[in-house]
């Protein structure tokens, strides 16, 4: 595989993917959040210390977006030290709510704290922000609270990021100096391969004609208040098994009411990081890409069949290099949607029914996270901007599968998905059962 010579650069101009990130989380989406339930209030200076260490070692971290005097003019200028500080707030759990947990009320809060809402020309921003909470009559505990700008925070970024910080806040949150890079690396767009990613004028037209025709013919879950100013929110999904299988199980919950034929819309999210030109090892920022495809439900349809055929369908456009070679077309879509809300149902901007990631994380770490008193934690991102109606973020915990859930609210109920959901662990329950016998 051939290489690029390409130098990382302390400024540079955001690329057309993390371009579509920075008009998309104005409106909400584009914000993600690691938060961490720990059994003891956190060494402050210990923890400040493995923040500043992380932010040296991945200088997008340290990095500040600067907003140009025009609507797409965005770039990373990153700063040659370390600078961000961690916030302190106190929080009562909403009584009101006591069916979500405290963690995740939290993590609703920073889902919708929205650092990037009010932009003016020439403005800076920080990428990341720190924040603990602590709770009154919860026995001490505390909730530890990372925010990024999702151009510089895909989910493999969230997950190197935890465990970094779990192992950063074991040691003393000190790491050696020769690990240090100096400056922010290239956006994706820089480092695709060329021949995979070349599409033809002609063939680029028809792709943005098929997209666009195929987003009135796909159906949506039904809304439940399109009106009202939009937030995000999670449920926890605790217990089963994936990709396909979880894209089946959301097609099925989802049509089991129809009768009719319908066609549902699913988005697959893949780490580019190691089929690019200049592959990347360890290298924080966004390089997932997004391959959408369609699929008609009749009723019926068994699990494991569905779900054979549905990633079936990803991995033979991802063997087409439409990972790469629609990267420009999606986003220039999903940009024209934030433009004109009025394309899409209600005004909604649901993008899909569903995104799933190709890959699973899988993490073995619970006792070392333990350890360090960390006794829980979740991530996602926000999605009431512009997305599809469910975003689901998968991880395997020691031998368990445990998922969060995001959808945009008021335009979906807490109710309408935690009924979704249920439907689709039960379906994924019952499936396994047969596939053991």
């Amino acid at each position: 595989m051939s290489t690029l010579n390409l130098e990382p650069k302390a400024r540079r101009t955001v690329g057309g993917t993390e371009c579509t990130w920075c008009r998309a989380v104005r409106g909400g989406t584009g914000i993600a959040v690691v938060a961490l339930l720990t059994s003891k209030p956190p060494n402050i200076p210990r923890l400040q210390n493995a923040l500043h260490t992380l932010q040296n070692t991945h200088p997008i971290l340290r990095s500040r977006l600067h907003h140009g005097s025009t609507a797409n003019a965005f770039s990373f200028i990153t700063s040659p030290t370390p600078f961000v500080r961690i916030v302190s707030h106190e929080y009562t759990p909403s009584v009101a709510n006591d069916a979500v947990s405290p963690l995740q009320q939290i993590l609703e809060l920073e889902l919708n704290r929205n650092a990037w809402l009010d932009r003016s020309p020439s403005s800076c921003e920080d990428m990341l922000f720190a924040s603990v909470y602590t709770m009154p009559n919860q026995m001490g505990k505390c909730v530890v609270v990372l925010r990024l700008h999702v151009s510089a925070c895909d989910r493999t970024t969230a997950v190197q990021l935890l465990m970094e910080l779990l192992v950063l806040m074991e040691e003393n949150g000190s790491a050696d100096a020769e690990n240090y890079k100096g400056e922010c690396s290239w956006a994706i767009e820089d480092l695709m391969p060329r021949a995979k990613a070349k599409k033809g004028v002609w063939a680029r037209g028809l792709d943005m004609l098929s997209y666009s025709l195929n987003s009135f013919r796909l159906t949506n879950l039904k809304f439940f208040d399109t009106k009202s100013t939009r937030f995000s929110q999670g449920c926890k999904w605790s217990g089963i098994k994936l990709c396909g299988a979880v894209m089946a199980a959301g097609l099925m919950a989802a049509h089991c009411s129809k009768r009719s034929s319908r066609k549902y819309g699913i988005i697959t999210l893949t780490d580019c990081r190691y089929s690019l030109a200049s592959p990347l090892f360890g290298s924080f920022g966004f390089y997932h890409s997004a391959i959408l495809n369609s699929h008609e439900m009749r009723g019926g349809e068994a699990l494991w069949e569905l779900a054979k055929k549905t990633y079936g369908a990803f991995a033979s456009s991802k063997r087409e290099n439409r990972h790469f070679t629609d990267m420009a077309d999606l986003n220039f879509l999903m940009c024209k949607a934030m433009e004109n809300p009025g394309l899409t149902p209600s005004s909604s901007l649901r993008t899909s029914i569903m995104s799933v990631f190709e890959d699973t994380v899988v993490y073995n770490g619970g006792q070392k996270q333990r350890e360090v008193g960390v006794e829980d934690y979740m991530g996602c991102a926000s999605v009431h901007g512009v997305g599809p109606s469910m975003a689901i973020f998968d991880t395997i915990r020691d031998g368990s599968l445990d998922c969060v859930c995001v959808y945009p609210a008021p335009l979906h109920s807490r109710e309408q998905m935690l009924e979704l959901v249920g439907k689709m662990k039960a379906i994924l329950i019952e499936a396994a059962k047969t596939y053991k016998e």
